[in-house]
């Protein structure tokens, strides 16, 4: 897991102050932090140059963060150099920037104009050159880029463009519109969505709400594979070894199958940042027909719970994918400590007794020192073994001995090198080995070794652990073991929502949510019980992409890009949020018409349902008008309106109140005889009908807002005083439709099957990568987790969604009780609890 920043560090409350004088804020000033060189070199800047005093905005501010870190290794000339051509407006993207800093440092002095033209200074390339470009490079290559048999591969063709020197400093999204047009012309829509006839319906049903006229095309489900960081990494077996024989035992150990790993530490829940781990690890595997650990990195048990392996193997399934194996740290500890009394041996480790504080200080303290050795770096090797078997056998209290590897804490600029600890004493007893042990490894010494052991082929991790790559790398070359190749992507963060665990434990202690798996959190089982389906969270994850830089998304975002996914996957049902009795005093009380409605009227895949149309119906309060008004459509005294797809309108003849002034009835007739009426607009409706159980009545209706009032709460100073007030909101005794129960059979069917689909693929996942013969030799030597044999609960009563017509989304909350799910309901009734999932899109046209 990513180090924590500790806030109560002076040192580290001074930068974060320092780097918001340049707009810098939250994580993406954590981020920078956390890596001491990018630190300093910013910390150097901003002080030299009195950047704190020139109120610089957010754009600004982080085109001077990419200078100082491209340019981190540069003296402090030549930075400053190169960060006041970006004040100047000089020096505008990303790549020109890079670009500076390289040239800067390949000269000795700097020539303003050769400067202005190695970077691209002034240079403007306008989207229709850019256009032009491509043009000519597909009449160019059109045989062979029609030979592909479909869309052909962006990526290669926008490489090839971009090798255009005209096109050197052309905006990359200028390349990709101008590419993906005109491909579009000539190859028609990448993945479009197949177009839907309507279903027919009979009389007036056809001026019922309107269908959107604009499709939404889907997103390619493998894009952030084909194109980008993940389309780039290397074969497996390519990654170099300190000896050749180590790639031949990988490759007859993996049939030269990818090999990826998700490896959570068991200390708390997945929140949405994790969904983009778990979908480039195990996606990264299934798109390349290979495989992926989960591995539960279990080497701090003071911190794990059970619970937490359970909701993590939970989440996985969940969101789509099945473990190839479920492993453990734990599973090594014996095979771990063999390789540290090895690494002993060879003497590149050594027991250090120093305190906390003597071992900070040698690494140079909060105030960046001078680092010195340690007195116990130079001990004989017969020592430090004695030692560490003294640590083993419970000789030492917790922080008495540690055993470091000895790397160059002197020479390397890489804190990561600094002769980090391999072991440590804990006085804890662990989840799954006891007390067998009183000494555990740490994540620097085990993440690479298991990653080893498990012979994986891609080793993908966020960008926090860039610097440890080269640690990672030294610690399998210092024993001589395969050496996985360590990748790094981006992470991603919601603008508006807080990922810090420590922060969560206070909206959860502090009773401000309801609990972790709250709807207004963003763990993933917060977003799964709001109801927010596996298939839009990976989809937005493969909508942003893959690259090195963190992604911080505005919730309006994620919430449209949900929005879009159950737009074509979910039926509309008709719901009354604040239900209005109306009377037909025209109709017998005996009438009833089965009205059949299409459950989506743009996919007709999901078939009709039938609801009754009875004497009495409800519609929503807001339908309805005491004074009519020009500009107003919907029912008023007099006034007729359409009930969606009945064949007849209804006119309001009158209405009744209560004491207090509410109307509480209208009286209304039911134009099916004499003059024809054409109503202009079209309401919706629920009807009461006991011989059918209409209407289904739903306890509490729950919508969710903005748990904050602010944009970025963890960049304030107390983030829950910028708690809303009004994130939640409870809407008692709605009504909706009776083809609700359609809807939630065939929801909870369609659950079970992907269920059983996800584990009969997976059956045949490691004979389709491995081979029979070497899938099944590996599966005799496999130890079977506890958790391997159980199937997680991936199937909750959040399954049954649908849009509530004119309202927004809508899932069972799991509060319900549900005679479906087997619940012992009351009275043969079923208590209902909806959660709004998300909005409607505004329509702004309607919003009188």
């Amino acid at each position: 897991m990513a180090p924590k920043l500790d806030t109560s560090d002076p040192q580290v409350a001074r930068l974060v102050d320092l780097f918001a004088t340049i707009s810098l804020t939250g994580q993406r000033a954590a981020d920078t932090i956390k890596n001491p060189k990018y630190a300093h070199a910013l910390e150097q800047t901003i002080t030299s140059l009195h950047l704190d005093q020139k109120q610089l905005d957010a754009k600004t501010g982080g085109s001077v963060v990419v200078a100082a870190s491209s340019g981190c290794d540069l003296p402090e000339a030549k930075l400053n150099y190169v960060v006041e051509r970006v004040l100047r407006q000089d020096l505008k993207s990303t790549d020109q920037i890079q670009t500076a800093c390289k040239y800067v440092t390949d000269v000795d002095s700097i020539d303003d104009a050769a400067f202005d033209a190695a970077c691209g200074v002034g240079v403007v390339v306008t989207p229709e050159l850019c256009k032009d470009k491509v043009l000519a490079y597909l009449d160019a290559h059109n045989d062979e880029i029609s030979s592909t048999g479909g869309w052909p591969k962006m990526s290669a063709i926008m490489t090839a463009v971009r090798a255009d020197p005209a096109l050197r400093w052309a905006n990359a999204v200028d390349i990709k519109t101008a590419v993906e047009s005109l491909l579009t012309e000539r190859f028609g829509p990448r993945s479009a969505a197949p177009k839907k006839k309507a279903a027919p319906a009979a009389g007036p049903a056809a001026k019922a709400p309107k269908a959107e006229k604009k499709k939404e095309e889907s997103v390619r489900p493998d894009a952030m594979f084909e194109e980008g960081l993940l389309a780039s990494l290397h074969k497996p077996g390519d990654n170099p070894q300190i000896n050749p024989r180590l790639r031949e035992e990988h490759l007859r150990a993996t049939n030269g199958a990818v090999i990826t790993r998700f490896p959570p530490e068991p200390n708390g829940f997945l929140h949405i940042g994790h969904s983009k781990a778990i979908a480039v690890n195990f996606g990264y595997a299934r798109y390349h027909k290979g495989l992926c650990y989960l591995r539960f990195d279990d080497t701090n048990p003071a911190a794990e719970e059970e619970k937490y392996f359970v909701s993590i193997l939970e989440t996985v399934r969940w969101l789509g994918f099945e473990p190839y194996k479920i492993t453990y740290s734990s599973d090594y500890f014996d095979r771990l400590y063999e390789l540290a009394v090895e690494l002993i041996r060879r003497g590149l480790a050594y027991v250090d007794h120093s305190t906390a504080e003597e071992i900070r200080a040698g690494r140079g303290g909060p105030d960046k020192g001078e680092r010195f050795e340690s007195k116990w770096r130079h001990r004989p090797v017969d020592e430090s073994l004695q030692a560490f078997e003294e640590m083993k056998n419970g000789k030492y209290k917790p922080g008495e001995a540690t055993l470091r590897m000895k790397q160059d804490i002197l020479g390397s600029g890489n804190p990561q090198m600094w002769d980090l600890i391999a072991y440590r004493v804990l006085d804890a007893p662990h989840q799954r080995t006891g007390t067998k042990w009183c000494i555990y490894p740490t994540y620097d010494f085990t993440h690479c070794l298991v990653d080893s052991f498990e012979n994986i082929s891609h080793s993908l991790c966020t960008t926090e652990f860039i610097l440890s790559r080269e640690s990672y790398e030294w610690l399998c070359d210092a024993l001589e073991v395969y050496k996985p190749r360590q990748y790094e992507y981006g992470r991603l963060s919601i603008e508006g929502a807080v990922m810090s665990k420590r922060k969560m434990i206070k909206l959860v202690a502090g009773g401000y949510v309801d609990g972790w798996n709250d709807p207004r959190m963003y763990t993933i089982i917060g977003l799964r019980r709001r109801g927010v389906p596996p298939g839009a969270i990976l989809s937005f994850v493969n909508q942003l992409g893959v690259s090195t830089h963190n992604s911080t998304i505005q919730l309006n975002r994620f919430d449209q890009s949900v929005r879009q996914y159950l737009e074509l996957n979910t039926p509309r049902l008709m719901m009354i949020v604040k239900p209005l009795k109306i009377t037909i005093e025209n109709i017998d009380e005996d009438f009833v018409l089965d009205i059949e409605k299409p459950l989506h009227p743009k996919v007709p895949e999901m078939g009709t349902v039938k609801v009754p149309f009875a004497k009495t119906v409800y519609i929503d309060a807001s339908d309805f008008r005491t004074e009519d008004a020009a500009d107003y459509f919907r029912l008023a005294p007099g006034k007729s309106v359409g009930l969606y797809q009945v064949p007849h309108p209804i006119t309001c003849t009158s209405f009744r109140t209560d004491e207090a002034g509410q109307v509480v009835e209208l009286l209304c007739r039911y134009e099916n005889g004499g003059e024809k009426v054409v109503p202009k607009t079209y309401i919706q409706w629920v009807a009461e009908y006991a011989p059918r159980k209409s209407p289904v009545r739903v306890r509490e209706v729950r919508q969710f807002n903005p748990l904050f009032t602010c944009e970025n709460p963890a960049a304030q100073e107390n983030f829950l005083d910028h708690i809303n007030p009004n994130s939640k909101e409870v809407l008692k005794d709605a009504m909706i439709e009776v083809a609700f129960y359609d809807v939630a059979r065939q929801s909870l069917e369609k659950a079970r099957a992907d269920a059983s689909e996800r584990k009969r693929i997976a059956t045949h996942q490691a004979e389709e990568a491995l081979g029979k013969d070497l899938a099944a030799r590996q599966s005799e030597t496999t130890t079977t987790s506890s958790l391997q044999a159980t199937e997680s609960n991936t199937i909750g009563k959040e399954c049954v969604r649908f849009q509530a017509m004119r309202v927004g989304y809508f899932a069972v909350d799991s509060d319900s009780c549900m005679a479906l799910f087997g619940d012992n309901v009351s009275n043969g009734v079923d208590d209902l609890v909806f959660n709004r999932i998300v909005s409607l899109k505004e329509d702004v046209g309607k919003s009188k």
